[in-house]
């Protein structure tokens, strides 16, 4: 019996806690898409063993982009398997140990994982040594069959995988199908269909034309990097919803990248918005102290009545 669920053709999705990884069979092996959570390395080894039927390692590793929720497990797995791990270019400088990913936004999205966002990891990661950049041409190495496509918005490397024959997508955060920031969604799966999460996504107008790039795909199988996978005509309908009404339904009203994205390049962070957290919280805390003074002078009053 597997661990995960079989997505489509020679593909199984296996859950580390909130983030998917994808095992995906090839001719000559497989290749393993995304790392999830640290600590869920032996599951994503167990869920190979059963999926391929051996203990063969990986041809290679895919990732869609670099967060810390997709390479968590990353190097416990390359300590096990002598592959190569590939990337997009603008993915590099946060794999190689060159810069950190610009800081999350909790104030967009609303919900406790977005309040909790600062304290998340932003790298760098260095696995240098097995590290290698995607083709220009589109090609996924190790997947014949297989193209990427840049998916922008979320980070600036973003990359989509899309098996043309069958039409299955593998969109890691590009767009998600549960509400990510809800501690709540996440841990029900509950199915809707989204934008990427809000708390690490720098650039939202990237972000907008990324997921109108997919929905024009019209994929038969959505597998996304958080959330449960979508089939079929009511899939891509929710899909093309969410490229039509991206704007008014998933870009923040208010935060650090609503209004301008941060800007990067392929060495890492260039220039980064304002950041409006802390006088957001300056004004809680004095909002806070001023209902408390009005709370007290009220008690005050009322004792000098009785």
């Amino acid at each position: 019996m597997h661990i995960g669920e079989e997505a489509a053709d020679g593909v199984l999705r296996v859950r580390t806690l909130m983030v998917n990884v994808y095992l995906v069979k090839t001719e000559s092996g497989w290749v393993l898409v995304d790392a999830g959570l640290r600590g869920y390395d032996r599951t994503i080894r167990s869920a190979a063993e059963s999926f391929i039927g051996s203990t063969r390692a990986p041809e290679a590793i895919v990732l869609t982009h670099g967060h810390f929720d997709h390479v968590g497990s990353l190097e416990a797995l390359l300590e096990h398997w002598q592959v190569p791990v590939y990337a997009h270019r603008l993915e590099r400088p946060y794999l190689n140990g060159e810069s950190a990913y610009p800081p999350a936004d909790p104030l967009t999205g609303g919900g406790s994982m977005a309040l909790l966002s600062r304290l998340y990891p932003r790298g760098p990661l260095d696995i240098s040594q097995r590290l290698n950049v995607l083709p220009d041409d589109g090609s996924v190495p190790m997947m014949p069959g297989w193209r990427w496509m840049l998916t922008s918005g979320h980070t600036a490397g973003h990359v989509s995988l899309f098996r043309e024959r069958d039409a299955v997508l593998i969109a890691g955060d590009a767009v998600v199908t549960t509400k990510q920031e809800s501690a709540l969604a996440v841990m029900a799966q509950r199915e809707e269909m989204h934008g990427p999460p809000a708390y690490f996504t720098q650039d939202w107008q990237a972000s907008a034309e990324s997921v109108r790039k997919l929905a024009a795909l019209e994929p038969d199988v959505l597998a996304t990097g958080h959330g449960v996978v979508m089939r079929g005509p009511a899939m891509r309908k929710a899909l093309h919803q969410l490229a039509a009404n991206f704007e008014s339904t998933e870009v923040p009203r208010y935060g650090r990248y609503a209004k301008e994205p941060a800007v990067t390049d392929e060495h890492g962070v260039v220039r980064l918005p304002p950041d409006p957290f802390p006088k957001v919280a300056a004004g809680l805390a004095a909002s806070a102290i001023a209902i408390g003074l009005l709370a007290q002078a009220e008690r005050m009053r009322r004792s000098a009545y009785r």
